[in-house]
């Protein structure tokens, strides 16, 4: 496995492989070495993001303990998966698949402050759909979609779209 990840990754020229832990901003593991894993950093690799590789949804209450960005992909993920992925987790972002993250419709609503159909917007955002557009796409008024926007504005603590898009980011409240 690692042999194929440093092939992946070696890929991108922006993306340069340590072979020490200490030395890295971004640390691809499994889930399976989840519990050792806050053990095995070092002081000076307590920044780094983490990205795990499962075959099966984790604990998104434990990985939200570690202080740290933060992600997790399927073991068949694509190299553009893969490579998103790092890129993002090393701006501090939080990413994952959705299947992984909510494996089941119980703790989608665990997704923040947000409300459902706000979580809807957010998404809807963060791909650039104007009001118009996701008014269409969520079949409501613009109105609404203004209201929606306004209350996740409030809850976000931001003052427009870019910055909700960021924050919803960095909350993991947003699916890439």
């Amino acid at each position: 496995m690692r042999v194929g990840l440093r092939a992946l990754l070696s890929s991108d020229e922006t993306i340069s492989i340590a072979d020490e832990i200490n030395a890295a901003d971004v640390v691809i593991t499994t889930s399976a070495a989840l519990a050792s894993l806050p053990d095995e950093l070092t002081d000076s690799a307590q920044s780094a993001s983490i990205l795990f590789l499962s075959g099966a949804p984790l604990n998104v209450r434990a990985l939200k303990r570690l202080r740290r960005a933060w992600g997790i992909l399927p073991l068949d993920a694509s190299t553009e998966e893969l490579l998103a992925a790092v890129h993002a987790l090393s701006q501090g972002l939080i990413v994952g698949d959705v299947s992984l993250l909510f494996p089941n419709e119980d703790e989608t609503s665990d997704r923040g402050p947000l409300t459902e159909r706000e979580s809807e917007v957010i998404n809807l955002l963060a791909k650039g759909m104007a009001n118009k557009q996701i008014a269409v796409a969520l079949n409501i008024s613009e109105h609404t979609v203004k209201f929606h926007v306004s209350s996740i504005y409030a809850k976000l603590n931001v003052t427009n779209r870019t910055e909700a898009v960021r924050e919803g980011l960095r909350a993991g409240l947003i699916a890439l």
